[in-house]
């Protein structure tokens, strides 16, 4: 390997044009290695020669060197090197870095560990924000940055943060375990912000993916979905056709205390279902997930006051009280503004003589909000269409698919979702 005084020579000297940047490449590519990582400690001086965004390319090479070296990051300056490394995920340019995408990942990744190992993860956020987006070829991209970026929303409790990546659509995949952990973190940060409806399409997604084999990740995923259903919709839903064959043979095994809870819970009766959650608290907790719980526990009387606006039309709110288990009639009347409040039922209260008057739901679909909110969801609904009829053409075309297909065999009525798991998740 050429002298690093020579290597950083030509970083400088060849960081302009396109032609000048792929001729460096070639040359970073030749010096890197082992024989670079060896000499890391004498890299840090040299990046002070250097800038991210003019030098990108070569700037990352040498931190990638340092930051995978397996020396200790504190020889290199300690919470200074994690800021060096903070500063170039910023200012670096997205064109540059994208010649090296495993080594920008590296960096990342990085970058997440040493935060967690500092238990400051909100130090993180801000980085590998910016990361995401300097690494995606399009926002309809899954990058493995994005799993990392909402851990450490998720540690640092800044949930809104995560938003900033959740609200793209997201059409291209590369690996399945990017796709599986986006999911269960993002479902995570849903609950957190109390979007329970989000949670569960995300988790839905993590349940749902083709596997051919059961991973942690979708187990963990559909605990939480068991709960989040009960606590949003008072029921878990059975697995859609499209669910992989292993999921649907196995989850139900790997959650099956989760499987009990449920039972318990159709059945309505609060006290019930009180001594299974604090007979089996241990084991809940022990999966994180104690929280959760809890809020089921509490969404049973919602559930059960839901129940019996579909029998009455009026009732007392004694009666409201002894019917879903509550102590006092002026519990039931809490709950009942609560959920008036969440439009989760629509009714009013006589305060003087304690009467609830339950009604039909007074929307008539007529209002300019509405019919804004209906002509924009046509509107994305159509062009989800359309994306969907693209990535179809898209795969048929695809040899990986097509050769699986004639492999197979044209006797079959219907192939199972494993039988693609080894085509290719990038459609474009």
């Amino acid at each position: 390997m050429e002298s690093l005084e020579a290597l950083v020579a030509h970083i400088q000297g060849l960081s302009g044009s396109p032609e000048e940047v792929a001729h460096l490449h070639s040359l970073l590519k030749q010096a890197d290695g082992d024989s670079l990582r060896a000499h890391a400690s004498a890299l840090v001086p040299f990046l002070a020669h250097l800038s991210p965004g003019a030098h990108s390319l070569g700037y990352l090479y040498l931190l990638e060197a340092c930051a995978t070296s397996g020396a200790n990051l504190g020889d290199f300056g300690g919470g200074d090197f994690l800021v060096t490394m903070a500063d170039f995920l910023t200012a670096c340019s997205s064109d540059q870095i994208r010649l090296a995408p495993d080594k920008f990942l590296n960096v990342c990744r990085v970058l997440k560990d040493q935060v967690m190992q500092l238990n400051r993860p909100i130090r993180g956020i801000a980085p590998l924000r910016v990361a995401v987006r300097k690494i995606q070829a399009s926002p309809e991209q899954l990058t493995p940055v994005h799993a990392d970026y909402l851990l450490l929303c998720l540690l640092a409790k800044q949930y809104k943060a995560g938003l900033s990546v959740l609200e793209d659509d997201i059409f291209e995949v590369d690996q399945p375990k990017d796709l599986f952990l986006y999911c269960y973190y993002g479902g995570m940060i849903y609950i957190g912000l109390k979007k329970f409806p989000k949670a569960l399409e995300l988790l839905h997604n993590a349940v749902t993916a083709p596997m051919s084999s059961l991973n942690a990740i979708a187990v963990e995923a559909y605990k939480k979905y068991i709960l989040v259903s009960l606590i949003q919709n008072g029921q878990v839903p059975s697995f859609p056709k499209y669910t992989s064959a292993t999921a649907q043979r196995n989850l139900r095994n790997h959650a099956q205390i989760y499987v009990d809870l449920c039972t318990s819970y159709g059945n309505g009766r609060y006290s019930d279902l009180e001594i299974f959650i604090e007979s089996n608290a241990a084991v809940f907790q022990s999966d994180n997930n104690l929280g959760l719980v809890k809020q089921v526990l509490s969404s049973m009387y919602k559930r059960n006051i839901q129940r019996l606006t579909q029998t009455y039309l009026t009732l007392s709110l004694e009666d409201i009280a002894r019917s879903v288990q509550l102590e006092t009639p002026r519990d039931a009347e809490m709950h009942v503004l609560r959920m008036i409040e969440d439009g989760e039922i629509h009714a009013t209260i006589n305060q003087k003589d304690g009467m609830v008057s339950f009604h039909e739901d007074p929307e008539q679909y007529k209002s300019v909000e509405m019919v804004e909110h209906i002509d924009s969801s046509i509107q994305r609904l159509t062009a989800l269409s359309k994306k969907l009829a693209s990535i179809d053409e898209n795969m048929t075309c695809d040899p990986a698919y097509l050769l699986k297909v004639s492999s197979t065999g044209r006797d079959r009525g219907r192939f199972d979702y494993e039988d693609f798991d080894t085509v290719p998740h990038k459609y474009f």
